[in-house]
């Protein structure tokens, strides 16, 4: 059985754990500053960046998600966008992805959000397969301008 909690303080050494696992599977590296600053923002209830751990039935941290809302030009109601989903390697496919997705899902309809929506790799063919079952694809290609590099193309 699979629990959810909010991210909090004391569970910072497992969240480093998994934050670790979901940045080396998309062969990213973060300076500790922004890990950091990310972790404040997620126990900060002021913040806006939401954060829940999943802990398998022996209290093992399982899995994280990330989350925040912002306005939309296209309805009345926020968007709520789920930035980061990670399950640790062992235990996926058993529901814990499903079940992060579906505690972002339940929050956002509490708040009123008009969607959920998240983008992932398209060599992710194992979340992909879980995400088709869950949403629809948009249909959309996304781009970027980073604006630290300055890349454009």
């Amino acid at each position: 059985m699979t629990t959810i909690a909010p991210i909090t303080t004391e569970d910072r050494a497992e969240w480093d754990d998994l934050w670790s696992g979901y940045l080396s599977f998309y062969e990213e590296a973060l300076d500790p500053a922004t890990t950091d600053a990310t972790f404040e923002r997620l126990i900060d209830a002021d913040s806006g960046v939401h954060g829940a751990l999943a802990r398998d039935e022996s209290g093992t941290a399982v899995g994280i998600v990330h989350w925040l809302t912002h306005p939309s030009t296209w309805a009345t109601t926020d968007y709520c966008y789920l930035e980061d989903l990670f399950v640790a390697p062992g235990v996926r496919g058993g529901g814990v992805g499903r079940a992060l997705i579906a505690h972002v899902r339940a929050w956002a309809e509490q708040q009123g959000a008009a969607k959920v929506y998240w983008l992932t790799a398209e060599t992710n063919t194992t979340a992909r397969g879980l995400y088709d079952r869950l949403a629809a694809r948009s249909g959309m290609i996304h781009y970027e301008i980073d604006l630290e590099t300055g890349t454009e193309a």
